[in-house]
C-alpha cells in the first residue's frame, strides 16, 4: 500500500491554540452549516504538492487527521456549523482546526480565520498613533494649536478661549489622531494660520472674489494665483523677500 506524505510545508510554525472563525462578507446567520466530507457531487479534495495527487477529505470527530486515506476505523461524521457567523474551535479538535485554517478549499473564501496577534498589533499600534497626537496637544504652542484647530472648526478658533481651544484639539486628536499628526507637520499651517487672523482683525483685507489681498488702506499687496487658495497663496508670499517683511509687521501687530 503506498503511503501518504502530507506537504511538509504547509503545516509549519503551526500553534496549537484556541482559534476563532467568522463568515465573510459581514454575513452572521443565526447557522450556517459548511460541507464537511467528499461527495461525488460535491468534491472535497486538497491537492497535495508533494505526490501531486489530490486527497479527498472530511472530517470525523474521532479521527486525528481530516485526510480520508489516513483515517482508521469507524469514521464518526458530524457537521460543521456557523452560530451567528462565528464558530470557535478549541485547541483539543487539531483535525478540525486543520480543516478551516489549511485544507478546506472555500478557506478565505466563505470564511477567514481570526488573527488575534494581528488584531493586537493594530490596536495597539492605534493607540500609540492616539497618544502621540494627544501629546502633541500638551507640548503645541496654543499658535500652533489654534493654526490645526482653524482647519477644523474655521474661524470660530478666533473667539475661541485656552481651555476651550485644547478642549477641542483633544477631542480632535482623539477622534482622526493620523490627520492631527500630519496637520502638526504641516510648515506652511502656522503661516496660513496668520493670514487668517490678519484678516480677520482687519490688518489686511481679501476681496469678496478672494482673488486680491490688499492692506487695509487699499495697496494692493499679491494676486490670489487662479488655481491656489487664498490663504495658502498668501502664506507662500510670506516665505519671499518682500512677503517676509510683512509677516513680520503682521506678527508684531498681532502680538
Amino acid at each position: 500500500m503506498k503511503t501518504k506524505v502530507k506537504n511538509p510545508s504547509i503545516e509549519n510554525n503551526w500553534d496549537i491554540k484556541d482559534r476563532t472563525y467568522i463568515l465573510t462578507g459581514g454575513k452572521a446567520p443565526l447557522t450556517w452549516t459548511i460541507q464537511s466530507r467528499h461527495t461525488a457531487r460535491k468534491p472535497l479534495l486538497w491537492f497535495d504538492e508533494s505526490t501531486g495527487e489530490q486527497r479527498e477529505i472530511r472530517y470525523a470527530t474521532n479521527q486525528k487527521t481530516v485526510f480520508v486515506d489516513e483515517q482508521k476505523g469507524n469514521a464518526t461524521l458530524s457537521h460543521i456549523v456557523f452560530t451567528d457567523g462565528m464558530l470557535e474551535v478549541p485547541k483539543e479538535q487539531q483535525a478540525l482546526q486543520k480543516l478551516m485554517s489549511l485544507y478546506h478549499p472555500q478557506i478565505n473564501k466563505l470564511w477567514a480565520e481570526v488573527d488575534e496577534e494581528a488584531i493586537a498589533y493594530d490596536e495597539v499600534s492605534n493607540i500609540e498613533v492616539e497618544l502621540e497626537a494627544l501629546n502633541l496637544v500638551s507640548s503645541l504652542d496654543i499658535e500652533h494649536l489654534e493654526a490645526i484647530m482653524r482647519t477644523e472648526l474655521g474661524s470660530s478658533v478666533a473667539s475661541m478661549s485656552t481651555k476651550e481651544l485644547k478642549r477641542d484639539a483633544y477631542l480632535f486628536a482623539r477622534k482622526d489622531p493620523d490627520l492631527f499628526i500630519e496637520l502638526s507637520k504641516d510648515d506652511d499651517i502656522k503661516l496660513r494660520n496668520l493670514a487668517n487672523r490678519a484678516v480677520e482683525l482687519g490688518i489686511i483685507e481679501l476681496t469678496d472674489e478672494n482673488t486680491i489681498f490688499r492692506f487695509a488702506n487699499g495697496k494692493k499687496i499679491m494676486q490670489v494665483p487662479f488655481d491656489q487658495h487664498p490663504y495658502g497663496a498668501l502664506a507662500q508670499y510670506f516665505k519671499t523677500d518682500e512677503g517676509v517683511d510683512l509677516m513680520k509687521s503682521i506678527t508684531k501687530k498681532l502680538s
